[in-house]
């Protein structure tokens, strides 16, 4: 780490890897296992350009509107982008061609409105169930005792193909948030267990800016990282 400058996003984007593969490789896990999406919200596109030629090739919106007006300016790079903020159902006709997965699916009113924008779609979108799993009544997002039900109603969709679950924990310091990982990893392993026809169920999408390395300690494949990757505000 000698000599590098963390004042630049590729800086920033590189001392990110290094602690998500440290964070790997002391749950006795490959680096190469967890999947880094950057998420871009209410960053300029020229920001979200320098983050996706830096490597962090899978961006995360959490506004459709926000997601339509950066695309144009990112078209000629090579980027996957995830919606991963909750979804107005009246926006998801919106969405095709735009978007490679919504991790926010929580109701099957949601996979309703999906599946009729994505009737004519050549492939199936992939989808994460978002759980609510400090069961907080501000945030969206299934209970656990809802999440069989709606990954049925998902595997009888064919316009959808689900990939695991997303969950954002309570906001708690420290060591506080493991437990709620943890828990999302048990669920994790019961959904893939369930679907024991689904090779596809891979994706357990937990952790953020402030916990990610606790979240890919506790199972996670897939973290969304925005402050780290960006700077603070200014």
């Amino acid at each position: 780490m000698t000599g590098r400058s963390y004042s630049t996003i590729a800086g920033r984007v590189a001392r990110v890897r290094e602690k998500m593969a440290e964070a790997a490789i002391k749950a006795g896990r490959r680096p190469e296992e967890i999947t880094l999406v950057g998420v871009t919200k209410t960053q300029p596109a020229e920001a979200v350009r320098r983050l996706i030629e830096a490597g962090v090739t899978e961006i995360g919106e959490n506004r459709v509107q926000e997601l339509l007006k950066k695309e144009p300016f990112l078209a000629d790079l090579p980027h996957k982008t995830h919606l991963i903020g909750h979804l107005q159902r009246n926006k998801a006709k919106y969405l095709p061609g735009h978007v490679d997965m919504v991790q926010s699916v929580d109701s099957e009113k949601t996979v309703q409105a999906l599946a009729a924008a994505f009737k004519h779609a050549a492939v199936p979108l992939n989808v994460l169930i978002e759980v609510n799993i400090g069961e907080e009544a501000n945030k969206s997002g299934v209970d656990q005792a809802g999440i069989e039900a709606l990954a049925d109603c998902i595997a009888q969709t064919p316009q959808l193909r689900l990939r695991g679950l997303m969950a954002i924990p309570p906001f708690v310091a420290g060591e506080a948030v493991r437990p709620y990982f943890a828990q999302m990893r048990q669920l994790f392993v019961d959904i893939k267990r369930k679907k024991m026809d689904n090779g596809t169920v891979n994706i357990l999408s937990m952790g953020m800016s402030s916990d990610y390395e606790i979240a890919i300690q506790e199972g996670a494949t897939m973290v969304r990282v925005g402050t780290e990757l960006f700077g603070p505000r200014g």
